[in-house]
């Protein structure tokens, strides 16, 4: 592999542990920031490197938010640097474990998954010299503070790195604003911190956000969300004709409603592209009265015509409706990833990349745009519950295909069994 020189800071990250360094004395290191800044592979290397010069024998922990992430995220890319550098690795996948060795010292490395209050049992009861969190952040409390009790060997030390959240959170005011008093040196990273990308790679990420985005991954600050969730889509040009096609795939989206209104989209493929050249939006309160399921299906079907698509993503929470869908046998049905901020987080990058276009033939999504606000009266990132049901059915569907590729033949497996 080629490695271009690595930043002061990426540097300090590395090495702060080393004797003479004049940073020894900090019992943990916390690196966040900006996003693609290198302060993953650099403390995830330090780990390592700090755990062999200190230890022989010991039991470690890398925490990421599922194994999934923190496998591609952080040992995908150090294990072939880690075997440059002269270590061995053993990989034992099926039992989420790296047993690493270098100058006749061995440590065994668990693999741990955050990902919600439950996980903190999955740690319960081991013993290790030390731990290293990918993206905290996004992992609960209970689960590192019970990482943390783990970690009882005279000598160990805490690993963090995260991109900042809102303000309030509880990473945010626990660590980085006391880490005095937790004797943790912080390291915050911004974009340009990374010499491995070019300017052209740093202008083109610079333009995928703005706002508090733009604040949080370019700048690497923690700072509150407000006004428009997606601001740059003000600009009418955004908004284009439905292309005359051919498409190669479609699919639909929804968000069901009862009493709220329902939203569903019809999105067709060229290429890499995905348009949503259609939708149907029906609003019970407005109109007076609740449609029931068959008629909501019966909508579905006058929405899709004589398509084929791939899939229907649905809001998870509408059961009864999923009912329906899978009755009648037409449509393959996929429960919907109602995770909302990373859900808008990939739904904003994905109409700045061109991934995803909305064609000026969906008025109510095109509406909802120009009103969908963040709720700047809650201490988390949160969106005001109004005028968001397109914005979720879009949400859904780009949660969707930025998801592993499993979805899409899964998808088309169970479209082919009909």
């Amino acid at each position: 592999m080629t490695y271009k020189p690595f930043s002061e800071k990426q540097l300090a990250a590395m090495f702060w542990w080393v004797k003479g360094s004049g940073l020894e004395h900090y019992d943990a290191v916390i690196c966040d920031g900006a996003v693609r800044s290198g302060k993953t592979f650099s403390l995830s290397l330090s780990f390592v490197m700090w755990a062999t010069f200190s230890f022989d024998g010991a039991l470690l922990g890398f925490c990421g938010k599922t194994i999934t992430a923190l496998r591609r995220n952080v040992i995908m890319p150090l294990l072939p640097c880690l075997r440059e550098l002269g270590f061995e690795v053993r990989e034992s996948v099926s039992a989420n474990r790296l047993v690493i060795r270098r100058n006749g010292r061995e440590n065994t490395f668990f693999l741990f998954s955050g990902k919600d209050e439950s996980s903190a049992a999955l740690i319960q009861g081991v013993t290790l010299s030390g731990v290293l969190f990918d993206e905290v952040a996004l992992m609960p409390r209970s689960f590192v503070e019970q990482a943390l009790a783990r970690c009882s060997v005279s000598g160990s030390r805490f690993f963090f790195n995260c991109n900042p959240e809102y303000p309030s959170h509880w990473f945010y005011r626990e660590w980085i604003q006391k880490r005095q008093k937790k004797n943790a040196l912080y390291i915050r990273f911004r974009m340009r911190d990374n010499p491995s990308l070019s300017e052209k790679m740093l202008r083109r990420y610079e333009s995928l956000y703005s706002g508090a985005f733009y604040r949080r991954f370019v700048e690497g600050e923690w700072v509150s969300v407000s006004g428009a969730v997606y601001p740059f889509m003000d600009d009418s040009g955004m908004f284009i004709p439905p292309p005359e096609g051919p498409f190669e795939e479609y699919c639909v989206s929804c968000d069901y409603g009862t009493v709220n209104p329902t939203s569903m989209g019809l999105w067709a493929r060229i290429g890499e592209r995905w348009y949503r050249i259609r939708e149907s939006y029906y609003d019970a309160r407005k109109e007076g009265r609740s449609r029931t399921d068959e008629e909501h299906y019966d909508s579905l079907t006058e929405l899709c015509g004589s398509q084929d698509p791939t899939c229907v993503i649905v809001d998870p929470s509408a059961a009864s409706f999923i009912e329906t869908i899978e009755r009648h046998g037409r449509y393959t049905v996929v429960r919907a990833d109602n995770n909302v901020i990373d859900g808008i987080r990939k739904t904003s990058q994905a109409l700045r990349d061109g991934d995803i276009v909305i064609c000026d033939t969906c008025k109510d999504a095109i509406r909802e745009f120009s009103l969908y606000r963040w709720d700047e009266n809650k201490p988390m990132d949160a969106v005001i519950k109004r005028d968001d049901h397109a914005m979720d059915d879009i949400r859904y569907f780009v949660s969707y295909i930025k998801a592993p590729a499993d979805n899409f033949s899964c998808a088309f497996i169970s479209r082919n069994r009909r």
